[in-house]
Parts: C-alpha cells; structure tokens; sequence
C-alpha cells in the first residue's frame, strides 16, 4: 500500500483567526500533540514578531521529536535566513516557499505577472536551498491558476531544489474531480512529492483529499481543529474504513488520535477560543481614562489576578498614565501594567549571573546563580531550550516547582540591540503572581521575570 505523508497545519490554521490568541505553552503544547500522533510534518506560522516567535518557535523545534518541523520564508531574500533561525535546531527542518499562482493573486497581492514571479519562486527556492537541504514550494490558490503557468511554476521550483511541491485549493469551490485532474497534471509534471491542501467549505473535503491520493498525490495537509479544512479526525477514520479501496495508508495513531485532539480543545485557553470562536472576556478588556477602579478590578479578575484593595488602588494609577499617552489599554498592556505596579514585593532572591548553552544535538543546558540575604545559591539543570532550561534551574535553586501559566517576550525598543520584556505568570495554590524583567537579553529577561513572580509568592507565603 502507498503510504501518504500527512502534514499538520492546525497552528498555521488558529494564527490565522483573529478570534484565536494562542499563549506560548499552548502553540508547544498543540505541536507536542501532532508529534505525538504520528503527523509526518508540522507547519508553523510565518515569523511575524522576529524576537518573540524566534523564541517560541526553537523552544518548539527542539521538543518535536519525530514530525518535520516546516516555517514560511515569507517574499524576501533577507526574511529567509530569520525563518532558518527558527527551524534550524529541529530534528527534521523544512523551509517552505508560499507565493500565489493564480492571475488575480499574483497581480493583487503582489502586484507582478507570471514572468516576475517566475523568477521570484526560483529566486526564493534558491535562498531556501542554500541554507536548508528540504525545502517545499507551496503553490497557493492553485486551483483558480492557469494550468500551464502552475505547471511552470512547479517546474522551476523543482529546477531550482524543491523537494516537495504543494497545490493549495484556497478558493474552496473545487469539486473531487477537479482536484484530481489537477493533481494528475502536476504529478506528471515534476519528479519530486506532490502533496495536496484541499478545501472544506463545500464540505467536500474527505472526498477531494480521496481523489487526490487516487491520482498521484503522495501527501495531504490537515488540522486538528479549524474552519474549512480537512481535519485530521476525519481523515484518520475515512482512511481506516477505506483505505484499501484507494490502496493507501497514513501512519496515525487512529487510537489515540480523538483523545489527543479532544484534549488539545479543551486545553486552549477558554480565554482565547471556544467552539464557536466566539470573543471571549479576556479580548473584550479595553479601558479608558474614564475606567473605574471597580472596572479594574473586574478586568483583572478576568484574567485571573485576585487583586488586594492596594494593589487595585497602584493598577488605576497606573492604567490611567498610560491611557494619558496612549487612549485606552487592552488585556496585554493590563497584564503588564499588574505585572509592574502590583503585588509589590522585597527582592527576597537577586538574580546574579547566567550561562545557557544550546545545539541541535543535545538538550539546552542552563546555570543560574542567585542570592538570598548574603548565600549564594546555585542550580543547572537541562530543558527545552534556554528560558526552560533556565528556569528549571531556578526551580532546583529554590528547591520547588510552580506552575508556569504564561509567558510572553516582546520588543520595547527597535534595531540589533533591541529591549526586551518578558512578562511570566506564576501560579501558586490557584492565585496568579505575575512578573516582568527587560534585558537586551531575552534569557536575561525572561530570568528577571520569574524572580520577580517568585518574589511577590515567598513574600505572600513569609
């Protein structure tokens, strides 16, 4: 039997929803699921916060143990070495090079005809192929594109170094048949894999996906949960009830692949997606100069913080200097502002100094020194990655485990050596103390966060 790769898209799918914010704990924990059911590939997002989705996504790149890990270079030359950065540390890296096919995409979206992006996806796949050896060339709306200039269009990426090539039916309106005439023609024009991202928005997704492995297609693209696409679920059981009839077979584990994603679901934030994708809570805080300090307190009992009287009292202070400057703050500048204005603590530890140490053979390996009164404290311990290798070193210095409910790195200030602030949530017997540290040093950064939190929990605890 033929054996079809199977490639996960559902992060790439939610980082595509307005009504989906992902925390970091649950991008790492939707790609560990993937990985562990047996998806052949992985898809990240495209790098869109360089500094913050770096981190996320080698923390990602070194956790997924068997899946190929593939990111979007984006439609420059330059934005091909930051999409390397990210992957390079995986097991199993892949660079892919997603441009439009079709006359109305390639004019709107990028404003050039078939012979400049001719030249555009071999200028890319080139890129590509200089730094990483698999790279895919992902023909996106495929199935509104003129048959001869898609199949130019894949020929010049295999020409170039493609391994894999992908027809994307993004429009949605292609019929089974359809889709298997197109697939037959790409297949007969290239020598590489050709894989295949049908559509569900005529619910006919199963049947497309089918016809498409019946006329050559050697992969398919799914997610776990999502709108219009082919979803993972559904094509593990169709290719159990019938994959004998189309003589093909994928290598989920039909077993345990509904439990894994009824967990993933369950597990995203209630704040951040539902079933219906309806707007939660947490993205409807938006306060103003004329916010309350009751409307503090609701807000932040929202997102989880059980604030004292005090504290609420320093966080309208605060919220009301930055709605002067910037008109109004919402669920993320809260977050930072508690972080900085609230639950006010003595520094019980000080952070000193720190070594990490990092490959793509080996695990990240972090040594974290701090002080307490005049004792120098000093833990090292593995992780994946540098901040989880570095906070698990933390956590052997202080000699005890706190749940880590959140953590987010963005820039405060532009160019090569850059701000950076690291917000972390700590959470101790079902309360949230939260912290913030900047550094030109994420790692730094992210250390001084923690020693923050666990300052505000030792100093609560005493």
């Amino acid at each position: 039997m033929k054996r079809i790769n199977v490639t996960d898209i559902t992060l790439k799918k939610l980082s595509e929803d307005r009504a989906v914010s992902l925390l970091f704990r649950e991008k790492a924990a939707i790609a560990n699921c993937a990985d562990s059911i047996g998806v052949d590939t992985i898809e990240l997002p495209p790098v869109r916060s360089l500094r913050e989705d770096t981190i996320i996504y080698k923390t990602i790149a070194q956790n997924v143990q068997n899946a190929t890990l593939a990111i979007p270079v984006g439609f420059k030359c330059e934005d091909v070495e930051n999409a390397w950065e990210c992957v390079k540390d995986a097991k199993k890296p892949r660079l892919q090079v997603e441009l439009p096919v079709s006359t109305i995409q390639m004019e709107y979206t990028y404003h050039v005809k078939q012979a400049k992006m001719l030249e555009k996806i071999a200028e890319l796949v080139k890129a590509a192929k200089a730094v990483c050896d698999d790279v895919e060339f992902s023909a996106l709306d495929a199935t509104r594109a003129d048959e001869d200039f898609l199949v130019s269009a894949v020929k010049e990426a295999e020409a170039n170094g493609a391994s894999v090539v992908t027809v994307c039916d993004d429009a949605g309106a292609s019929t089974p048949d359809d889709i298997a005439m197109l697939v037959a023609k790409v297949k007969s024009a290239v020598t590489v894999p050709v894989y295949v991202q049908v559509s569900d928005r005529i619910n006919m997704a199963v049947a497309s996906a089918f016809s498409a492995i019946k006329n050559g297609a050697d992969g398919l693209k799914c997610a776990m949960v999502g709108k219009d696409t082919l979803l993972t679920g559904e094509l593990s059981d169709a290719v159990s009830a019938c994959g004998k009839q189309i003589d093909s077979e994928i290598n989920l584990n039909n077993t345990k692949i509904h439990a894994s994603i009824d967990e993933i679901v369950a597990n995203i934030s209630r704040d951040t997606y539902n079933a219906d994708n309806q707007i939660s809570d947490k993205k409807k805080i938006l306060l103003d100069s004329d916010c309350s300090m009751g409307q503090i307190a609701q807000a932040a009992s929202v997102l989880g913080y059980d604030l004292s009287d005090s504290d609420i009292g320093n966080v309208y202070r605060a919220v009301k200097q930055v709605c002067e400057k910037k008109g109004a703050v919402g669920s993320k500048e809260l977050e930072a502002v508690i972080a900085s204005s609230a639950m006010q603590a003595p520094s019980t530890y000080h952070f000193e100094t720190y070594t990490t140490t990092s490959s793509n053979v080996s695990s990240s390996m972090s040594q974290v020194t701090l002080k307490r009164n005049d004792e120098i404290i000093c833990g090292v311990s593995n992780g994946d990655g540098p901040i989880d290798s570095a906070f698990r070193a933390i956590e052997q210095c202080i000699g005890h485990h706190y749940e880590l409910d959140d953590f987010q790195v963005q820039s405060v200030t532009e160019g090569k050596e850059a701000l950076g602030s690291a917000l972390v949530r700590l959470r101790n017997n079902g309360k949230l103390y939260s912290g913030n540290g900047t550094s030109t040093d994420i790692v730094a950064a992210s250390i001084r966060a923690y020693i923050n939190a666990l300052n505000k929990i030792v100093f609560e605890e005493a």
